[in-house]
């Protein structure tokens, strides 16, 4: 039972699909206001929809994940489950999924979370094998849970709130792609995947990491600029986040390939996310 629970972790890639949960929380707080029973099925329906794309994403990829160091134990190429178990599995999530969110949030909601597949297995994973530069168009998945879960408890699409936030999650993974990109760049060109790393040195895309977490932390500012926080304390609080991320990543810029520790960094730019995700969830029900 413990190998069965591990596989399908795997396969739905469990960590992703969590942080996807997460957010769809924060944008059903930030409208609603405060955490409640209603927030339960179109969050849980979205991460199966998540989890059906994760699993879609290692159907496509499995001649890739078998090149790579970092995906060759992944269920599918390691033959722990057969290519077309996993597919019935994702396309049972996928419907329930579906389904869940549709009489718990609407078609909008619908609609937005269908989005983040098709955008994920359908644009993104295709664009992989056709150009380095792939993360930046394929970081639209990660802004799009955020508005369901605003949409789910009844706000608008366009709201500027949202807008706001969703452009912020857009921003935060690419220097976070990029970090998994500097540690795991000689698999992606084993496996035949264009990278960053065969047209730039090391050093070169750490500096351009740098700017990209810079303009994270900008981007963040945003958020008490244009009163998506609605209390000073928690404005100081963003600010002063966005001020550790810098200075917390500024010897990034001045570090040689031999003194890159990937891990650490990982970390902050996550803790980061954390922290601005934390921040506006306590000030949304205060």
């Amino acid at each position: 039972m413990k190998e069965k629970i591990g596989l399908i972790k795997e396969l739905i890639k469990f960590k992703i699909t969590i942080a996807v949960t997460f957010t769809t929380i924060l944008g059903y707080v930030m409208y609603a206001g405060k955490f409640d029973l209603g927030m339960l099925i179109p969050t849980f329906s979205l991460f199966l929809i998540a989890a059906a794309s994760a699993i879609l994403n290692q159907y496509q990829e499995v001649d890739v994940d078998r090149k790579m160091l970092r995906t060759q134990h992944r269920p599918i190429p390691s033959g722990r489950i057969t290519a077309t178990n996993a597919l019935i599995l994702a396309i049972a999530l996928l419907i329930s999924g579906s389904l869940g969110l549709y009489y718990s949030a609407g078609f909008v909601a619908l609609q937005i979370g269908l989005l983040a597949l098709i955008w994920y297995n359908a644009i993104y994973t295709p664009l992989k094998r056709k150009t380095p530069f792939a993360v930046v168009p394929g970081s639209v998945i990660g802004a799009l849970p955020p508005i369901v879960g605003w949409v789910a408890a009844g706000g608008n699409v366009l709201d500027l709130e949202i807008v706001l936030i969703a452009f912020f999650m857009f921003m935060w993974q690419i220097p976070h792609f990029w970090l998994l990109l500097l540690k795991h760049g000689d698999d992606y060109s084993q496996a035949g995947l264009p990278s960053l790393t065969d047209l730039y040195s090391k050093e070169l895309l750490m500096k351009i990491t740098f700017v990209w977490t810079v303009a994270t932390a900008v981007t963040a500012l945003f958020i008490p600029l244009f009163q998506v926080v609605s209390h000073q304390f928690m404005s100081v609080y963003i600010v002063l986040s966005a001020l550790w991320l810098v200075v917390s990543f500024f010897r990034l810029f001045f570090s040689s390939n031999t003194e890159f520790n990937t891990k650490k960094y990982f970390i902050f730019i996550n803790v980061f996310l954390l922290l601005i995700i934390a921040g506006i969830s306590v000030d949304s029900i205060l």
